[in-house]
């Protein structure tokens, strides 16, 4: 799953899908990350911080006032970039402070890519070596970091937990996030992620056991994934049992990248269902 060549050979964005994003509303609001301040009852700021290995930044975005419980946005492959923003966005209108972080932060700040189709055209080579660096150990020491400066913001409510979530290449940061966090991270939620199933000590599905008795997963399979990998559902879902872990291994009917509102193969009827199953376990668990 998540592979650089399956990712390349998804199609331009088709007409349906961009219709389905101007229906939102979304292609508005995906044109900019500059700037920060208040409007439409949510506040938002570009942030950084020191992180392990370097300096964590991203987009924080809250409402305008009381405290909430934080949530770690992980981009895909292509990293920060407005969509991701506009997801983190109608997050925080939900009641949440999240926190769109550069999963690239080890290597390079800010945007580096307008959107996913701008990563598919020069974007693979370069975003390599960046991914090479984001192993499960440097993921679990992130997660620390980010989990420390959220609890240390006045607008995150730390008698809550909170929660993580990603896509793609970060699916499986979501729950070495929680393995790394328990005391803190109470919910993750992977859709389309890769890198879940191994034998490495450190992959997801030998990380289960390690998250909180009180927390919770949602892991989002595409059905293209499933399709080239039916067993990792089966592994998946006999690691939570094992581990006793209340886990929902789920195949969609989306292909990889569905969730994701500037992702070619954006299917929007399985991404609210996917959405909604992710506000479930943070009203649960958070």
């Amino acid at each position: 799953m998540c592979e650089t060549d399956h990712l390349s050979t998804m199609p331009a964005l088709s007409r349906r899908s961009f219709g389905a994003l101007a229906g939102m509303g979304a292609l508005a609001a995906c044109t900019s990350m500059e700037g920060s301040g208040t409007a439409g009852g949510l506040t938002q700021s570009n942030v950084s911080f020191a992180a392990d290995g370097g300096t964590m930044d991203g987009v924080f975005i809250h409402p305008a006032s009381g405290r909430h419980p934080g949530v770690i946005l992980w981009p895909d492959i292509a990293g920060l970039r407005p969509a991701k923003v506009e997801m983190g966005r109608r997050l925080a209108a939900e009641g949440y402070a999240v926190l769109v972080a550069n999963p690239y932060y080890r290597s390079v700040a800010g945007q580096q890519f307008a959107d996913f189709d701008a990563w598919r055209n020069g974007g693979m080579q370069a975003t390599q070596p960046w991914r090479e660096r984001n192993t499960p150990e440097a993921v679990m020491a992130t997660a620390r970091s980010v989990v420390g400066w959220l609890d240390a913001q006045a607008a995150v409510d730390t008698g809550k937990g909170i929660g993580n979530q990603g896509y793609c290449m970060t699916g499986s940061w979501t729950i070495l996030s929680a393995a790394a966090v328990p005391g803190r991270i109470k919910a993750a939620a992977s859709f389309h992620g890769g890198g879940l199933v191994g034998e490495n000590p450190l992959a997801p599905v030998n990380q289960l056991s390690r998250m909180a008795a009180d927390a919770g997963a949602l892991i989002a399979i595409a059905q293209n994934d499933d399709a080239s990998a039916p067993n990792d559902k089966v592994a998946l879902r006999a690691a939570a049992e094992a581990a006793q872990a209340d886990i929902e291994v789920e195949v969609y009917a989306g292909d990889h990248g569905w969730t994701v509102l500037d992702s070619p193969v954006y299917n929007q009827a399985e991404a609210e269902r996917a959405r909604a199953a992710m506000l479930d376990l943070y009203r649960e668990k958070l």
